[in-house]
């Protein structure tokens, strides 16, 4: 990189990190601006302007705060106030961002469910959010019946977008409610201290946590995006996203909202539907997770997919052997990566487009931006500590567990926790450095270079040990999705007999192009001997996914490769012909009893 070039990259780091001050140097714990201001002043300053595109419909900013005003009446009504938690599982459209509106408008909470939860996670969802009514929309009816006996409390379910029986009927009750502006003593004591929002995360290692949003977290969040896409009231998000997640529900609104744009709103994503939808609506900003840009560059190409108007994508996930192919396929001016948990402290944006890298932070901003990478031991799952009891931070590009300071002094650095105190303390990490310290634990393992630009390896519990040596899943995917024929890859860990360690396993789904056979040699060139996967799955069905596009490991785990068990087919690599074969149930077997090596 020449001087010229390094020059312009911190300009552009401290231009965006002004930008982000101006935008959130108001909000503060006890200030009474909260995010029903925010949205308020544009509704006040351009009311006729759209603020949501949903299908056929185009909701105006006046539109969408009379909803909300409908749904704050309906809540006062029903004697929910400040502080009061109301639950919402409803599929992506307008009513759901109305509805946690309209509550922020009384100072109650909206507990926003995962609409993937059936049974006892759902039920589990519900009642830790001490909610006593449920606004249901009618398309996830079935899977709250699945729950309904597994509450610990009854509750008052409102449906909307359609009957469901033994529901109150919302949508009546709104149409004959008042959409006139709600007084500023509905909220009368509201800071941005208190609680806006309880988003859950995703409980692939346990059940849901619903963590604590605070109107401040909630603002800083949006300003963040706000900042960092630079947008203005012109600007246009495309959000495919679930809401009930921060990446859709908070970032994508957030950085138009903050600003008086709009967002075209989707309930699922579809590839097919993707170019055609940014035609149509001509959006300026694409949210994305990094599974989808891949579903995207596996679809045939489209007549309209380099003539849009997005000036700019942010998400999080974009694996760099698809990034440069991505953004140069789709004409993509400039990509934001980013990195961040929905509770946690640590937030990093990658704002200079640095191929691969989750963000950046210089060595002159360490102390506003106190995040640290310690040792870690992938086996005991716990940071490595010296003799005087303290964790060791690593070198340049050796990988570790993230870490963020906690000062309770700095908004910016605090962690908010979750409904449930026990499951906050599982994420403390203390005397770190020093005596009484405290440490947010992102569950992630990173690495950062001599630059300060940080790269993801892999999830805390993805990463497993094989001969030795630590194997981040992440790496080992990366590499298999570039083998022709290779659409997707999932790598984990199984246990083999007594064998110490894990052996690394790729569930593929795969084309009409893979040749396994060409697979052993490409993994050679590509892969440490440790790190190349001794088992191969198969799928003949679609990669089971989260509602926010990961794959899920924890099943595949579980299932682990016995092919008496499994009806996809199974390959081992042979360490004597050095190729993939079809594992047969006696081969299994002298495996498992250790008398066919690995």
């Amino acid at each position: 990189m020449g001087f010229f070039d390094a020059i312009g990259r911190e300009f552009n780091y401290i231009r965006t990190g002004l930008r982000l001050t101006r935008r959130v140097k108001d909000v503060k714990p006890d200030s009474t601006f909260t995010t029903a201001d925010l949205l308020e002043q544009w509704v006040k300053k351009t009311p006729d302007a759209p603020a949501i595109w949903f299908e056929d419909q185009v909701v105006s900013w006046k539109a969408m705060d009379q909803g909300a005003c409908r749904y704050a009446r309906w809540a006062r009504a029903q004697g929910i106030g400040k502080g009061d938690a109301v639950a919402i599982l409803m599929e992506n459209r307008p009513d759901f961002i109305m509805a946690w509106f309209g509550l922020h408008k009384i100072g109650a909470i909206g507990a926003l469910i995962n609409t993937n939860l059936t049974t006892q996670p759902l039920a589990h969802s519900l009642n830790i959010s001490g909610a006593q009514h449920l606004i249901l929309g009618a398309e996830l009816a079935s899977n709250f019946a699945t729950a309904s006996d597994k509450l610990e409390a009854p509750m008052t379910v409102w449906a909307s977008g359609g009957a469901v029986a033994g529901a109150n009927d919302l949508d009546a009750v709104l149409a004959e409610t008042s959409p006139a502006p709600i007084p500023r003593p509905f909220r009368d004591g509201l800071t941005c201290a208190d609680k806006a929002l309880y988003i859950y995360t995703s409980g692939t290692t346990g059940m849901p946590k619903a963590a604590n949003i605070s109107h401040l977290r909630m603002q800083n969040m949006m300003h963040a995006f706000g900042a960092s896409t630079n947008a203005t009231a012109k600007d246009i998000m495309y959000d495919v996203l679930p809401l009930y997640h921060s990446a859709g529900g908070i970032c994508a609104l957030g950085a138009v909202f903050t600003v008086g744009g709009s967002v075209v709103l989707k309930r699922k994503f579809s590839a097919s539907a993707f170019w055609d939808d940014c035609d149509r609506y001509k959006p300026t900003l694409f949210q994305y997770i990094g599974e989808l840009c891949r579903y995207l560059l596996n679809a045939p190409p489209h007549p309209k997919e380099a003539t849009h108007h997005l000036r700019l994508a942010i998400g999080n996930g974009l694996r760099p052997e698809i990034w440069p192919t991505f953004q140069k396929r789709f004409n993509i001016p400039k990509i934001v990566e980013f990195y961040g948990a929905t509770e946690g402290n640590v937030a990093l944006l990658n704002f200079d487009g640095k191929v691969g890298a989750v963000g950046r932070v210089p060595n002159y901003a360490r102390k506003r931006f106190p995040v640290f990478i310690v040792k870690f031991d992938v086996e005991t799952e716990q940071p490595v500590r010296n003799a005087e009891g303290f964790c060791i931070e690593c070198g340049p590009n050796e990988a570790g567990e993230a870490i963020g300071r906690i000062d309770a002094n700095e908004p910016r650095t605090s962690f908010e926790g979750y409904s449930k105190g026990a499951d906050t303390q599982k994420k403390l990490l203390t005397d770190v450095f020093a005596k009484g310290d405290r440490f947010f634990r992102t569950g992630d393992l990173l690495k950062k270079d001599e630059l300060g630009y940080f790269y993801f390896v892999d999830r805390i519990g993805d990463t497993f040990r094989w001969k030795g040596e630590n194997v981040a899943t992440s790496e080992v995917a990366e590499a298999l999705s570039l083998f022709p024929g290779v659409k997707e890859a999932n790598v984990y860990g199984v246990k083999v007999g007594g064998l110490d360690g894990k052996a690394g396993m790729a569930a593929l789904i795969g084309g009409p192009e893979l040749n396994l056979a060409d697979l052993p040699a490409y993994l050679e060139t590509n892969l440490p001997v440790y790190a190349r996967p001794l088992f191969i799955r198969m799928l003949q069905q679609e990669m089971e996914i989260t509602g926010t596009f990961k794959h899920r490991k924890v099943e595949l785990v579980k299932e682990g490769f016995d092919p008496g068990e499994l009806s996809d087919p199974i390959f081992w690599l042979d360490p004597e012909s050095k190729t993939y074969k079809p594992l047969t149930p006696e081969t299994y077997a002298k495996l498992i009893s250790g008398e066919v090596k690995l």
